[in-house]
């Protein structure tokens, strides 16, 4: 069986569970649920005079999908200290908008189950877009109080730098 991966050891894909996401320089605390990256090319579709009867395709502009991240409420303040960079109601008139650093270059990290990391992504030119401070309150419910935020951004890469590592394995005392 031929395995895809340099690690020939490993065969299986990585799990969704375990994951850090940074933001100037740190990570944010709490994060249980990021959303999918996802980048869609738009089909510019052409014919030449002389074939009428079929068209040809190629790229056009492409269009970053925006990412959701959501955590349990807390003290911590900062969804709502970079949602009110965009928008902080009763700052004065003039002075809603923070122009000089509401966007953000955000890092996703993901790790594999020993804790290695293993996957990374730059994500470039953030903004929120939308925050919800909390979730619907129920007494009947018995449950996480979450907040959101909801992240515009202009592109994503892999970061390259992040290589896959030698698992560990654990050895059986003699």
């Amino acid at each position: 069986m031929a395995s895809f991966s340099v690690n020939a050891q490993r065969f299986d894909p990585y799990k969704n569970f375990k994951f850090r996401v940074k933001w100037d320089g740190k990570y944010v605390a709490g994060v249980s649920k990021v959303g999918a990256l996802k980048r869609t090319t738009e089909v510019v579709k052409h014919r030449e005079g002389g074939d009428p009867s079929s068209s040809r395709k190629s790229p056009g502009r492409s269009e970053y999908d925006a990412i959701s991240l959501e955590r349990g409420v807390t003290h911590d303040k900062e969804f709502e200290q970079w949602a009110n960079k965009v928008w902080n109601f009763g700052s004065g008139l003039g002075k809603e908008v923070s122009l000089k650093d509401f966007r953000k270059d955000i890092i996703l990290e993901i790790y594999n189950e020993a804790g290695q990391l293993v996957v990374g992504y730059k994500v470039y030119r953030c903004w929120v877009s939308e925050f919800q401070a909390e979730a619907d309150l129920d007494a009947n419910a018995n449950a996480v109080l979450i907040q959101s935020i909801k992240l515009e951004n202009e592109g994503w890469e892999r970061d390259t730098s992040v290589t896959e590592p030698t698992e560990p394995s654990f050895v059986e005392p003699q």
